[in-house]
């Protein structure tokens, strides 16, 4: 039994304009499923059938908090003057600068128009092929232990894992890393981002659900009411949804 990332869920006070940020961001196309939800997603792109992940922006009604999300985007870039080019690009679109902390170092830290901050990274070696997304960047206080839950989790390889830092990528090797970075600071708010997964053709959600409560997920509750997806928390309480197939 396998899942998958398959989503960047995003909330937003609104899906459209945001879901059009992160598309031109992104270059990629921008679709409506209409009732507050938008995505952006490279051509191509099957949700079911993951290569990758794409971005979700749900529309809510509660705008997003002063607290910094524990999930945030790392975007790639190849050359020194693609970065000065592509923050300088986001900005028109209606990026700004985030101080989160960083000081004085060689990524750029921005947020989009409802203050959900990203990282446009320096050009690393490592994410020459990611594409548009280096990585799906997860703070938490133990990055071992969420290696240990992630990796039986999802079907992605579990390629790094040191008390500071946990990596993974999928077993092809495309698409960006899933990443954990250790801070000291607990979670307190509900996350504005978090991932959605998906089960491989023929394998049972319910039983990939039951899984995940084994290696201590917790069930959540935000108000979904009857959904064909599971929302469910992972032991340091990020949350994250288990999608049906169909």
């Amino acid at each position: 039994m396998t899942l998958r990332p398959a989503l960047v869920n995003i909330k937003a006070l609104d899906d459209s304009a945001v879901g059009r940020f992160w598309a031109e961001a992104l270059g990629w196309g921008v679709t409506s499923g209409g009732s507050g939800a938008t995505a952006a997603q490279p051509v191509g792109f099957d949700w079911q059938n993951p290569v990758g992940v794409c971005i979700d922006v749900i529309a809510v009604p509660e705008p997003k908090t002063a607290t910094k999300n524990r999930v945030h985007l790392d975007l790639a870039t190849t050359s020194a003057a693609h970065q000065a080019e592509l923050v300088a690009r986001l900005r028109s679109l209606g990026a700004t600068p985030a101080d989160v902390g960083q000081g004085d170092v060689p990524w750029t830290v921005l947020a989009d128009p409802e203050g959900n901050e990203f990282c446009v990274l320096e050009p690393r070696e490592v994410y020459r092929d990611t594409g548009p997304i280096a990585a799906v960047v997860v703070d938490c206080v133990d990055p071992r232990a969420m290696a240990r839950f992630w990796g039986e989790a999802i079907g992605w390889t579990l390629l790094e894992v040191t008390d500071d830092h946990a990596s993974f990528r999928s077993a092809e090797g495309v698409g960006p890393y899933l990443e954990f970075l250790r801070k000291p600071d607990a979670k307190t708010v509900p996350d504005r981002v978090h991932l959605d997964l998906v089960p491989d053709p023929g394998d049972d959600k319910a039983a990939e659900v039951a899984l995940l409560r084994a290696l201590g997920a917790t069930d959540l509750d935000v108000g979904q009411g009857e959904v064909p997806w599971t929302c469910l928390a992972d032991p340091e309480g990020h949350e994250f949804c288990v999608l049906a197939r169909s």
